[in-house]
């Protein structure tokens, strides 16, 4: 127990240490790409690199896992505290449980508490770049719908519609309120449907209502044809208005995907990542177990530089194999459940059978 104590302490040491080196290294390149391209002051840039840089780290936990791992073992092989190990009459696999364990551990408090953490900062970073830009769209969800905002030149226009179809281009029961460039409401517009063209919104059986006039429901009047409503927004954009699904927190994932599906949209991309999430834990023990198949060796065998080559680009490999099937998942080629757990599983059986072939105790 007190080897398994000691081992975890050092595996945590070593991911401290390389947590930090990461964190130090992304911070100073971001404060010097934020005071290229904002032209804020020292504090400004540091503020936003602050929030920028937790969504980064979290994206290269996995990398950041398995270096920690490599230098775990490499540093016991030099110290032939692995010999010793052995020579007590411990296995390599029961040297492995402690790093393992560290590490699902880790994997579960960053999804439980970093993943909200991250997703806060880039709410705010997200809100500060919007203050810096113009004309931007914005979506929210609501009970009893969703909500958009979109800029023009004569001014925003707040639209709200009950739901959707899974595209957003073809909207039902929609309210229209436009605002003047000084902020003051001119008009509403209720419709039926309102359906997105190139450049303009085209609402179907709708009724104004000039704001501006004391008695607005006196003057309002059913429209005798199909209104065009200007707007910048396209396919596109309207599809990517929600933003990533990181910057949804891990514990406000279901509720965000009832609402999304409620209202008409597809909420594919938040479930892929939702079981990402989940799976993570098993990701990152899949990484050590990885590393310790190629560097957990006495280092008098030699070829030391190559086994650690081997384990990143193992690493490496298992991290692109992971993206590409959440691009997958996401595109609706493969299950969802497979996307997502396929990678870190297959990583870890493929370590498995790795470190049983390898092991002689």
């Amino acid at each position: 127990m007190t080897l398994t104590f000691y081992i975890a302490r050092r595996f945590m040491q070593m991911f401290g240490l390389v947590f930090g080196v990461f964190m130090a290294i992304l911070l100073l390149i971001d404060v010097i790409d934020q005071l290229r391209k904002s032209g804020v002051s020292l504090g400004g840039a540091l503020y936003l690199s602050l929030l920028n840089v937790p969504e980064s780290l979290y994206q290269i936990l996995p990398l950041i896992m398995i270096l920690s791992a490599i230098a775990l073992f490499l540093g016991l092989a030099r110290s032939s505290e692995l010999v010793v190990v052995r020579a007590a009459g411990r296995s390599g696999l029961h040297f492995l449980l402690a790093p393992v364990v560290m590490a699902l551990l880790i994997g579960a408090v960053a999804v439980a508490v970093f993943n909200p953490l991250v997703a806060a900062t880039s709410k705010a970073y997200e809100r500060v770049a919007e203050r810096r830009g113009q004309d931007s769209a914005v979506l929210s969800l609501s009970k009893d719908g969703f909500w958009m905002r979109q800029g023009g030149e004569a001014g925003q226009s707040v639209i709200k519609a009950e739901r959707s179809d899974p595209s957003g281009t073809t909207l039902q029961v929609v309210t229209v309120i436009s605002f003047d460039p000084q902020g003051m409401p001119f008009e509403r517009i209720e419709a039926a449907s309102a359906e997105l063209l190139p450049g303009e919104w085209l609402l179907h059986g709708a009724k104004r209502w000039s704001l501006v006039d004391p008695n607005p429901e006196q003057t309002a009047k059913m429209a005798g044809s199909d209104i065009h409503l200007p707007t910048d927004l396209t396919i596109d954009r309207l599809r990517q208005g929600f933003g990533a699904p990181s910057a949804v927190a891990f514990w406000a994932l279901p509720s965000y995907i009832n609402a999304l599906e409620r209202a008409g949209f597809s909420a594919r991309n938040y479930r892929v990542w939702m079981q990402m999430e989940l799976a993570l834990p098993v990701l990152l023990a899949a990484m050590v177990l990885i590393a310790a198949g190629f560097t957990m060796r006495h280092a008098r065998f030699g070829k030391t530089g190559q086994m650690v080559l081997l384990a990143l680009l193992g690493g490496f490999l298992i991290f692109f194999l992971r993206n590409f099937a959440q691009v997958l998942g996401q595109n609706g080629q493969i299950p969802i459940f497979f996307a997502a757990w396929s990678p870190p599983i297959a990583a870890t059986f493929l370590a498995l059978g790795l470190l049983l072939h390898l092991e002689d105790g």
